[in-house]
């Protein structure tokens, strides 16, 4: 019974993070202007991948007969606190967003390396869940770095 608690857990873990990563593009949703439709059309993709990730993992969760976590971690509440206030110091620009965003897929990449990377126990299957969202993932967080990127260098 505790490898599938031990499992529940990791589970759980790439949950918090997913719903970190719907929160942070919310977020973002709101600090991009309506001409930055560009951006606001990656940032719902994301926010909708992970909303995506968070139902394919909170199935597992429930076969496993565990409780599907529903909140976000307490990294990533910290995080967008730090948004608030870095915005207001300097504004709502497409780089200091695009650099919020790249961090915030920085800790999903992260935490998705930690769950590969778990003690417990890690059927076939949900290791291949795993490494496909976090394939999905890591395609999200280049893209992002490359608009972060671009923007640099436009306005050097």
């Amino acid at each position: 019974m505790e490898t599938n608690e031990n499992l529940v857990e990791v589970l759980n873990d790439l949950i918090k993070i997913n719903n970190d990563r719907i929160d942070g593009y919310e977020k973002a949703l709101e600090e991009v202007k309506d001409i930055d439709l560009d951006l606001r059309g990656i940032f719902q993709k994301m926010a909708n991948e992970s909303r995506d990730n968070v139902a394919e993992l909170s199935r597992e969760v429930t076969s496993l007969g565990g409780e599907v976590a529903t909140g976000t971690t307490n990294s990533g509440k910290i995080y967008r606190v730090w948004m608030d206030i870095k915005a207001t110091f300097t504004g709502h620009d497409r780089t200091s967003v695009l650099e919020s965003c790249e961090y915030g897929e920085d800790a999903a990449q992260e935490a998705y390396e930690d769950a590969l990377a778990t003690d417990a126990s890690l059927p076939v299957n949900i290791r291949q869940i795993i490494t496909d969202q976090k394939s999905s993932l890591k395609n999200s967080h280049d893209l992002i770095k490359k608009y972060r990127d671009m923007h640099q260098a436009v306005n050097s």
